[in-house]
């Protein structure tokens, strides 16, 4: 099925339709490599029922064992290691308001996660909707992680703390007392709850002129960037503050 739009060349229409088949073969591969994971054998079991410090069904502080992640039907739990503290090298500021810019720059949230997970509260509903767990767990304080949620305007997601356990340790997303930003997978079976897959590309030396991108694939403003002819801009990375959290937005939609 071939189309065109107003004005554009026999050279723009060429080039386009070769594009098109290499995008094509891009989602192709991407199937290819989701059907893989799908397959993957059964994971390693999972030993310990963790207890994170989060908020019961009352708002009030309450311990959560990693079994109760699990609503009941929904056995898929998505977990993302929020590196709040941030990478102690990340020059970038810190929030330029509210309680969480009282706090040393190196303990405050890394922005590129926060502008990941600005983008996961949003598709918080959604996935459960569709019978999937997302939970957020992060090695700060369950006080100044809701502190900072609260400033952020999340509203969708459920946010742990692993300040005292040994989580994110024993998976893969704190090393030498840095956070990393890891994404995980875990099920549940008849057998109890197994690690499914984490996003180990991480770990991988990145190509020439990349990024580690090891969560490339979910992170929307990076893949519309990818959409535009100039790209990923080099001397750009995500700022908290690139929107204040009160700061009004126009309106572009109905109310």
């Amino acid at each position: 099925m071939g189309i065109n739009f107003p004005g554009e060349s026999k050279e723009y229409r060429a080039a386009r339709d070769r594009l098109l088949t290499k995008e094509i073969g891009l989602r192709r591969a991407m199937e290819e490599v989701a059907e893989a994971r799908r397959a993957l054998p059964a994971g390693p079991p999972v030993s310990d029922d963790y207890l994170f410090d989060g908020l019961g069904d009352d708002g009030r502080p309450d311990k959560i064992r990693l079994s109760e992640l699990f609503a009941p039907g929904r056995d898929t739990l998505i977990l993302y290691n929020f590196m709040f503290p941030r990478m102690k090298a990340d020059p970038r500021p810190k929030p330029a308001t509210g309680a969480t810019a009282g706090l040393p720059k190196e303990e405050t949230p890394c922005p590129s996660c926060t502008a990941f997970i600005d983008t996961l509260d949003g598709a918080a509903p959604h996935l459960e909707a569709a019978g999937f767990n997302l939970v957020i767990v992060a090695k700060t304080t369950l006080e100044r992680l809701t502190t900072f949620a609260r400033e952020r305007g999340w509203k969708n997601l459920r946010l742990l703390s692993a300040a005292n356990n040994s989580f994110k340790e024993d998976y893969n997303s704190q090393k030498d007392g840095q956070s990393l930003p890891l994404m995980s997978v875990f099920v549940r079976g008849a057998d109890g709850i197994r690690h499914f897959w984490s996003s180990e590309m991480m770990f991988e030396n990145p190509d020439a002129g990349q990024e580690p991108r090891h969560n490339g694939t979910l992170e929307l403003q990076w893949n519309l960037m990818d959409l535009t002819p100039h790209g990923r801009p080099k001397d750009w990375r995500e700022a908290i503050d690139d929107r204040g959290p009160t700061q009004a937005k126009p309106q572009r939609v109905a109310a």
